[in-house]
């Protein structure tokens, strides 16, 4: 913690101040920090910067498409719960699986979010419950196997197969400020959003809290509909994301897409004992973004989603 001097006394930056025990232990085990989200959640980000993919000619940025991410929450003395979602190459697929099914950790998905994408990527969905150290270590050891770049190939001993990982991406001004008219977004899809690595996400939570085994699934651990915009230049935007959907509300979403010229890409499952049971539908376009947020939008008015805000 960094020190400041007020008034000859020795005080704490507010900023400054230590993370959990709980969250140390992770951020130990995964050899990265995480973020203090909502609902007494802890997100990791590992954005696939490594990969470079591209979708009917636009190169996908890592925060649009290929965000690896692993949210905790804390559920006892020393206990915790981990939910997250992997990006992998398809020769990554097996040995991570291999590994975390070593360390206990379950799977509870795989498959892909996208079409056409080249080099193609899928998305391992994983579980698990136990002492915070303990599964941020499997984690890592198992992200170990893939060229995910924070390192975690050192950690577990044996580089993965294939070429070593770039350096990361640098961010640049021009990808804090998108070309967007990201006011418009917000108004027709009732809600702010966000910008992240030059792309504009959305949020938009269900008014119900799901769960998965009993506990409450927050809007941090993935039970939020996710909608991502990236600028592709003169007004349009590739789009992606997932809706969360209910059985009754599926073709319903899926027939106001498709009336609006957006692809559906997927629907499957992220959980295995969820309740409500929930689907999850990806979708992609590139377009006029107004146009895109306005045919969102009509998909939206089938789902019983939390009030804007």
């Amino acid at each position: 913690m960094t020190p400041v001097l007020a008034l000859g006394l020795v005080v704490l930056a507010p900023s400054a101040q230590a993370a959990e025990p709980w969250q140390q232990a992770i951020a130990s085990g995964l050899g990265k920090a995480g973020t203090e989200m909502p609902g007494g959640v802890y997100r990791v980000g590992l954005p696939r910067t490594d990969l470079k993919v591209t979708l009917d000619g636009v190169t996908l940025k890592p925060t649009f498409a290929l965000g690896s991410w692993l949210a905790f929450r804390k559920v006892g003395e020393n206990q915790a719960m981990v939910m997250g979602d992997l990006v992998l190459t398809e020769d990554e697929v097996n040995p991570v699986m291999a590994r975390l099914l070593e360390g206990g950790v379950e799977i509870t998905a795989l498959h892909n979010h996208l079409l056409r994408s080249s080099p193609s990527t899928l998305y391992m969905h994983v579980s698990g419950h136990g002492e915070p150290g303990k599964l941020a270590t499997t984690l890592m050891g198992a992200l170990g196997a893939s060229r995910t770049p924070f390192g975690a190939e050192t950690a577990a001993g044996t580089p993965p197969a294939g070429n070593p990982s770039p350096a990361p991406a640098q961010a640049t001004p021009a990808d804090q400020t998108p070309n967007l008219d990201t006011a418009a977004i917000d108004a027709a899809l009732g809600r702010k959003g966000k910008l992240n690595g030059g792309v504009y996400a959305v949020s938009v939570p269900r008014a119900e809290t799901p769960k998965d085994h009993g506990m409450e699934v927050p809007e941090a651990m993935g039970s939020a509909i996710a909608i991502n915009f990236q600028p592709t230049g003169s007004g349009k935007a590739a789009i992606t994301g997932d809706f969360v959907l209910t059985a009754k509300e599926v073709n319903p979403v899926l027939a106001a897409l498709r009336q609006n010229g957006i692809e559906v890409t997927a629907l499957h499952n992220h959980m295995l004992d969820d309740e409500p049971r929930l689907f999850f539908m990806h979708f992609w376009a590139n377009d006029n973004a107004g146009t895109l947020a306005n045919g969102l939008n009509e998909a939206l008015k089938h789902i019983n989603v939390a009030p804007g805000g």
